[in-house]
C-alpha cells in the first residue's frame, strides 16, 4: 500500500460522482469483510448474528499505510474465542492489562491472500454502485414532476430508449415516446421525468415526451403571459405526435388568451409543435359554463344545441346536435376531435344529427314550440298566419 494508490482511489471517487472520504470508507469496509469471509465468516452472520472477530480497517490517506486489526476484549474466563482474551494470555503481551480491557492485535497484510482481495475487489465494486446509485436518487428525487433536457444514449431492441441525465441514465418506454420520432445516440431532447423511485437494483428514472406537463411546459417557455400568469392554462388533452387540444383563460380582460398563445404570424405555437415532432397543437377558449366549453373544445366544428345529460353512473356526458354538414368534422379523422374533446372538457360526448326541415309550416311550429315550450295547435298557427294576409 502507497500513497499512489490513495491518490488512485481518490480519482476514481471523482469519476464515479462520490466523495474520497465515502470511496476510502467502503474500500476500509471492503477489506474488512473480505478478512472475515477468509476467516470463514459469511456477511450475514457477522452482520445479522453477530459472530466473528472484531475487525478494524484503517487506510491513513497521508501516509498511504493500512492497518488491519482485530479486536478482543480481556476476561477471566473465554466464553466466545473470536471476541476475547483471557487473562492470562493476555498479560503476556501487556503485563499491566486489566479484566474488562480491549486489546488490538495487528493483522499481517500476508494473511490477505489472493482470493480475500478478490472478495474485497467485488465488495468495493457494489458499494461504489450502491453509493452512486444513493446519489442519483437524491439528485433526481425532487425533480420529479420536471421537465429536464438530456441526451440520447441508446435504443435497444424492444424501442426503449435511454436518456443520459447527467450523472443518471433514465428509460423512456415506447408508450411515453412520440410515435412519429425516432431517436439517435447523441440526440438532445426535452423529456418529462415521470418518476423516481429505490429499487434493489438502483433507482429507476422514467422519463416522457408524450406527457401533457411536456406540452404545458413548453408553452410556459414560448408564451411570456403564460410564464407570467395572465393566460392560465386550465386543461391540456394530448395524442402525442398528432394532435393536442389546449384550453386557455386569460386572467387580464385586455389579453386575448388565443392570440398570445399563437404569437405573431403563429411563431410561438409553431416553435412549440416543432419541439413535439410538428404536433397540431389546437388553443381554444376555456369557459366556466359546461356547454360553451364543449362548443369550443369541439371546434372547427360548428355544432347547434348542447344539453348536459344527468346519468346513474356519475359520469359527466353531453349530447350535441351537429348540423349533418359538420357531422364528419367534428367526429375527425379516426373520431379523434371528439375524442380530444371529451378528454379536455371531461365529458362523454354524443352527436345527434340534426333535422333537416324543408316544409316552412313545420319549422314555424318547431320554432314556437321551442320558444314557448308548448305544443303550438294549428289553429293557433292559422291565426298567426291571418296576420300576414291583406284585408278583403
Amino acid at each position: 500500500m502507497n500513497k499512489d494508490f490513495v491518490d488512485a482511489l481518490s480519482q476514481v471517487a471523482l469519476e464515479r460522482g462520490v466523495t474520497a472520504e465515502e470511496l476510502i470508507s467502503n474500500f476500509e469496509e471492503a477489506l474488512r469483510l473480505a478478512y472475515l469471509r477468509q476467516k470463514g465468516f459469511r456477511p450475514k452472520e457477522v452482520e445479522e448474528e453477530g459472530k466473528g472477530p472484531i475487525v478494524e480497517v484503517h487506510l491513513d490517506t497521508q501516509e498511504g499505510s493500512l492497518e488491519v486489526l482485530e479486536i478482543r476484549r480481556v476476561v477471566e474466563t473465554v466464553q466466545d474465542p473470536d471476541k476475547e482474551i483471557d487473562l492470562t494470555t493476555a498479560q503476556q503481551y501487556d503485563p499491566e492489562v486489566a479484566v474488562g480491557e480491549e486489546m488490538e492485535f495487528p493483522v499481517d497484510p500476508e494473511e490477505f491472500s489472493r482470493i480475500a482481495v478478490q472478495i474485497a475487489k467485488q465488495v468495493l465494486t457494489q458499494r461504489l454502485k450502491e453509493a452512486e446509485r444513493t446519489r442519483v436518487h437524491n439528485e433526481y428525487k425532487d425533480k420529479e414532476g420536471e421537465v429536464v433536457t438530456g441526451s440520447v444514449a441508446r435504443v435497444d431492441n424492444r424501442g426503449n430508449v435511454y436518456v443520459e441525465l447527467g450523472r443518471g441514465e433514465a428509460l423512456m418506454p415506447p408508450k411515453e415516446q412520440i410515435p412519429t420520432e425516432r431517436y439517435h445516440p447523441g440526440q438532445r431532447i426535452k423529456v418529462y421525468l415521470k418518476q423516481v423511485q429505490r429499487s434493489s437494483k438502483g433507482p429507476s428514472l422514467v422519463v416522457s415526451r408524450a406527457h401533457e406537463e411536456l406540452l404545458r411546459y413548453l408553452l410556459r417557455q414560448e408564451v411570456p403571459e403564460i410564464a407570467e400568469g395572465i393566460v392560465e392554462v386550465k386543461a391540456v388533452a394530448r395524442e402525442p405526435g398528432s394532435r393536442s387540444k389546449v384550453a386557455v383563460m386569460s386572467h387580464n380582460p385586455n389579453v386575448d388568451p388565443i392570440g398570445a398563445c399563437i404569437g405573431h404570424k403563429g411563431q410561438r405555437i409553431q416553435a412549440v409543435s416543432a419541439e413535439l415532432g410538428r404536433e397540431r397543437v389546437d388553443i381554444i377558449q376555456w369557459s366556466p359554463n359546461p356547454k360553451e366549453f364543449i362548443r369550443n373544445a369541439l371546434s372547427p366544428a360548428t355544432v347547434g344545441e348542447i344539453t348536459i345529460l344527468t346519468t346513474e353512473d356519475g359520469k359527466n356526458r353531453a349530447s350535441v346536435v351537429v348540423p349533418k354538414d359538420q357531422h364528419s368534422l367534428a367526429i375527425g379523422k379516426a373520431g379523434q376531435n371528439v375524442r380530444l374533446a371529451s378528454r379536455l372538457t371531461g365529458y362523454e360526448i354524443d352527436f345527434e344529427e340534426a333535422e333537416e326541415i324543408t316544409d316552412l309550416d313545420a319549422a314555424l311550429l318547431k320554432a314556437a314550440e321551442k320558444e314557448e315550450g308548448v305544443k303550438v295547435s294549428q289553429d293557433a298557427k292559422s291565426r298567426f298566419e291571418s296576420l300576414f294576409k291583406d284585408g278583403e
